[in-house]
């Protein structure tokens, strides 16, 4: 530790001052600071990270001054802007500090903190007893993760293939929006539904893409579908209201019904998905609150409700001035034949408030959804968000935005189809070929997920647990319990799994239902 003193007219340096920074600059940082180049990691933040454990570790000691841009580069073999965004990265967290006409010199107060404790001796540890005060209970919601290795073929309930994700294209934008006059702005905005770019962007999609006719006042920009759903239904429902849901439906959206004290409701689904006449016989006797629909590829069994159907129900909902969200995760993707345009784009008297969402488009990390309804309805939904998220994700939203109106998202959701439509054809074969002695489904016409039904002598319970015993996690949503005992049914996630984990997977489900069946 040194101190540069200052005087009137003459500056002191210690002794051993020349001595430090040739130190630090003959350390043998190619040897300390390695680089996986084939890392997810940017190198930016693996040089970062390594240089803050050096310092950690005491082997380069605060007040000291680290070699130049020029010099790191030339040393680790990188691009002087990597070691600049290395610099610029432990400056922002306060581990280095630039001195102008001088150098980056390791920070006197290294951000370690130590923090006293008030604790008295052998005083247990204060969250390890159970709250002894009244909050809500009986939330129901996802299982715990299960353990996972590397071996681990994971079937999920549906999602995209994050090996397909545009990532490049979206750390363009988003460095881009990083590095612009912008970006103070974006940092202090409030989140009034979304930016305004994604809002505007948002609405052009869904006008060329389903036929909405819509604006961005019309736009609610949320963290992924399932917010959207929470938010609309907060707004709409009471305790004791009714919602009208099919059976088998969408869990999530039942849990959140019910958290909110409302009676479910339920209509069954066949090919042609939820029956119209069973929900106008329940609306002739019940005053029903809210109708909650996927019509496109309904959740759980992926199937597609008929145009037929579709115009019976769009009278009963002007009919009944029912309210009903309509929620359509994966319209994107279809592959035997056009999509059926939503609700939303019929005349429905503003009673549809629509639900989607980019994750599907994506990745599942990416939390990107929106809400669709009147500009009122709107309004207040935006008022309810801001109550739990004060600002959104503006550079996300930004850097979508762009991906959108530039067509690149447009491309992607062409290249991804044609892969997961390949992928939807060659689960099918295999499950035909294979499994036909247990379960039965159908060949779904667009989405990322089959629905399998087990037949009665395989039970679900038993064939996920042995799957998981041979290194197959099914994590998709499992119907097999309670009132659901008798569909018997898992969604099988097929578009995130490549031609040979496809294939794993079904000779491990074909090998356990020939075991349960010699039994």
């Amino acid at each position: 530790m040194f101190k540069i003193t200052a005087h009137l007219d003459y500056i002191w340096i210690p002794d051993n001052f020349i001595d430090i920074v040739q130190f630090v600059k003959m350390l043998p940082f190619k040897t300390l600071i390695l680089i996986e180049k084939d890392s997810p990691v940017a190198i930016y933040r693996q040089i970062a990270t390594q240089l803050t454990g050096l310092i950690r570790q005491g082997m380069i000691q605060s007040g000291v001054f680290l070699p130049s841009t020029r010099e790191l580069a030339g040393l680790l073999g990188v691009h002087r802007k990597t070691i600049i965004a290395a610099y610029d990265e432990l400056v922002t967290q306060n581990w280095i500090e630039a001195l102008p006409r001088k150098g980056i010199r390791v920070a006197i107060d290294l951000p370690v903190i130590k923090p006293r404790s008030f604790k008295l001796a052998g005083q247990n540890q204060p969250y390890q007893a159970p709250a002894k005060f009244a909050f809500a209970a009986g939330i129901t919601g996802m299982d715990a993760n299960p353990e996972i290795t590397r071996s681990t073929i994971i079937v999920n309930d549906g999602f995209p293939d994050a090996d397909l994700a545009p990532f490049d294209l979206i750390m363009r934008e988003y460095r881009k929006q990083m590095q612009g006059v912008h970006l103070k702005r974006l940092m202090a905005m409030r989140d009034f539904g979304g930016t305004p770019n994604l809002k505007a962007a948002t609405s052009t999609f869904l006008n060329d893409s389903r036929g909405l006719n819509i604006s961005p006042d019309h736009i609610l920009i949320t963290r992924g579908g399932q917010m959207a759903i929470y938010i609309a239904a907060s707004l709409i429902l009471k305790p004791g209201d009714k919602v009208l849901v099919s059976d088998p439906s969408y869990f999530i959206a039942d849990a959140v019904f019910t958290q909110m004290g409302a009676k479910l409701i339920r209509t069954p689904v066949d090919a042609e998905g939820m029956d119209i006449d069973a929900i106008e016989r329940v609306l002739s006797k019940t005053k029903i609150k809210l109708l909650y629909i996927i019509p496109h590829h309904h959740h759980p069994t992926t199937v597609t409700m008929s145009s037929a159907r579709r115009v019976r129900l769009l009278q009963l909902i002007k009919q009944y001035q029912l309210p009903v969200i309509e929620d359509d995760y994966d319209y994107d993707f279809h592959y035997r034949n056009s999509p059926v345009l939503p609700l939303a784009s019929a005349d429905h008297g503003g009673n549809v408030i629509y639900i989607g969402s980019f994750t599907k488009l994506l990745a599942p990390s990416f939390r990107v959804g929106y809400m669709i309804g009147p500009a009122n309805f709107i309004a207040q939904a935006i008022n309810l968000k801001r109550l739990i998220d004060l600002r959104g994700d503006t550079l996300m939203e930004e850097a979508l935005a762009i991906l959108i109106n530039n067509g690149d998202l447009s491309r992607h959701i062409k290249r991804s189809n044609k892969s997961y439509s390949q992928r939807c054809d060659l689960i099918c074969d295999l499950l035909s070929g294979q499994l036909s002695h247990a379960v039965t489904f159908s060949k779904p016409q667009g989405g990322m997920a089959v629905w399998l039904k087990f037949k009665e002598q395989y039970p679900l319970a038993t064939i996920i647990q042995k799957a998981a015993s041979a290194g197959l996690m099914l994590l998709g949503a499992a119907y097999h319990s309670s009132e659901n005992e008798k569909h018997n049914g898992i969604r099988f996630g097929f578009a995130s799994l490549k031609e040979k984990e496809l294939q794993q997977a079904v000779d491990i489900l074909s090998q356990i239902t020939a075991s349960i069946h010699t039994t």
